[in-house]
């Protein structure tokens, strides 16, 4: 594997700190821990072009999943070549990256080509880049590969992106990879497990209030993904208040999530348990801005450290865990998925 030539220290952090300093431009982009990494991870050019489709007015949420790409890209160019990502991509370049991340290990050891060799996984895993099973959903590898040819523009550039080879050469890696469709919970989290789950949250103070929000908000509305969850922002939080009857005022809680692709987002309204679990936890929390779900120390600090969509899904375990349920049947999608099961059920019964 190619290695890059050795830099010095103190050149190395004079770099980190410079496209630190662009990224902080973005405050209310990024929290600051996921700065300080973005800035090991991407180059003064990537800072400068995030920084520039902000201000072009891109929306925050664009901005959030480009960034995340981008480092993971950067992370895995690093790992391959021991560089960081030309630009434009050769299309040997992306064509590699198809393979290595949508072919198995098994299918390349047998065929000869594509899986992502074992030192670039260790070592992508070792960061913490990589978390999840190799090889990855085509759904996955084609937004990934969607950013990079967004950035690549964002640069002025042409890729190959749109180029049928690139096309022919997904098509022929999704048949190598014969992914066959996964649940991603085993169990539909149903009205009973759901309460089951929410009772634990009753007498874990700060931790179950931000808890009970996240959980209800996961089953709302037919079903938030917990990217959704994670990325939820007090910007995107309205309050108001509504007369049902007279002499009847109920809050209600209008959201903008993003869904399906980066920068397509809908709005939502919540009333009853959710919209006042949502509100306690704004309340208790004392959130002003930023992200609205955020991690706990375990003095009872709430960070200003937002969470991921792994760690909701760490959450939702950890309460099916403690409500005597096995964490390994429960999800973060069962409850998105055993709430569409409660709109079929409901509008059968209609």
């Amino acid at each position: 594997m190619p290695k890059s030539p050795p830099i010095a220290s103190n050149t190395l952090d004079e770099a980190v700190l410079r496209r630190a300093e662009t990224l902080d431009a973005l405050d209310s982009i990024f929290p600051f821990e996921r700065r300080d990494r973005l800035a090991q991870l991407l180059t003064d050019e990537d800072a400068e072009t995030l920084r520039r489709l902000i201000e072009g007015g891109a929306p925050e949420n664009s901005i959030r999943a480009l960034a995340a790409d981008l480092g993971y890209l950067q992370a895995w160019s690093l790992a391959n070549t021991g560089g960081p990502l030309p630009w434009p991509a050769p299309e040997a370049l992306v064509q590699l990256f198809m393979s290595q991340h949508l072919t198995s290990a098994t299918s390349a050891s047998t065929e000869g080509d594509g899986g992502m060799p074992q030192p670039v996984e260790q070592e992508l895993r070792r960061q913490a880049i990589l978390k999840g099973a190799l090889p990855h959903a085509p759904s996955t590898v084609r937004r990934r590969i969607a950013s990079w040819a967004t950035l690549t523009r964002a640069r002025d550039l042409s890729g190959p992106f749109a180029g049928a080879s690139i096309k022919q050469a997904f098509k022929r890696a999704e048949h190598a990879s014969r992914r066959s469709p996964t649940r991603m919970s085993a169990t539909d989290v149903t009205d009973d497990i759901l309460a089951r789950l929410l009772s634990t949250c009753r007498r874990d103070g700060l931790v179950g209030c931000r808890d009970r929000a996240i959980l209800l908000l996961l089953a709302a509305s037919g079903g938030r993904r917990r990217a959704e969850v994670a990325s939820l922002r007090f910007d995107d939080v309205a309050i108001d208040g509504r007369k049902d009857r007279p002499g009847k005022r109920r809050r209600a809680v209008h959201l903008t999530v993003e869904i399906s692709r980066p920068g397509s987002s809908e709005q939502l309204s919540l009333t009853g348990d959710t919209a006042t679990a949502l509100l306690r936890w704004i309340a208790e929390a004392g959130i002003s801005g930023g992200p609205v779900f955020r991690k706990i120390d375990q003095w009872g600090n709430v960070s200003r450290r937002t969470l991921t969509p792994q760690s909701v899904n760490l959450i939702v375990k950890a309460r099916a865990k403690k409500a005597g349920l096995d964490p390994t049947l429960v999800s973060a999608q069962g409850l998105r998925s055993g709430s569409s099961a409660r709109t079929r059920d409901k509008a059968a019964a209609d």
